[in-house]
């Protein structure tokens, strides 16, 4: 019998900067990667529209679940120009924003960048010790 093997999906977690999309862009075809964007950096974004505590709540249980043109229409009829700015966030990483409840109960990868950008920082210091090279 013939074998192949599956070819491995290599998950991307990142924030919405432009320039860590562009690296991930190099690693892999793009059937290759699981792109997501951070939950937390996507909720501390959502926090930035202000307003009303209620409609922010359900804006964030909605994207919870990976439901953006939901989330959209809640910030639809409001001027604001963070809630239009938060819906064109939105929109441009429409494709990286995932159920999170599922990924998070399911273990099936990590929803958040902390624990990268943690051990990121760490380095950063130990680097900067005196005579560290």
């Amino acid at each position: 019998m013939n074998r192949q093997s599956l070819a491995t999906t290599v998950t991307c977690l990142g924030d919405g900067h432009d320039g860590i999309w562009n690296i991930i862009m190099s690693i892999g075809t793009k059937e290759q990667r699981r792109e997501i964007l951070d939950w937390f950096h996507l909720k501390e974004n959502l926090y930035k529209v202000g307003g009303s505590i209620k409609r922010l709540r359900k804006a964030e249980a909605l994207l919870w679940e990976g439901k953006i043109s939901e989330t959209q229409k809640v910030f639809g009829n409001i001027s604001r120009s963070q809630a239009q700015k938060f819906c064109a966030y939105l929109e441009k990483h429409k494709q990286r924003i995932v159920d999170y409840n599922y990924y998070f109960s399911e273990n099936i990868c990590s929803i958040g960048s902390g624990a990268v950008e943690s051990a990121i920082k760490q380095i950063d210091r130990r680097i900067k010790i005196s005579g560290a090279q």
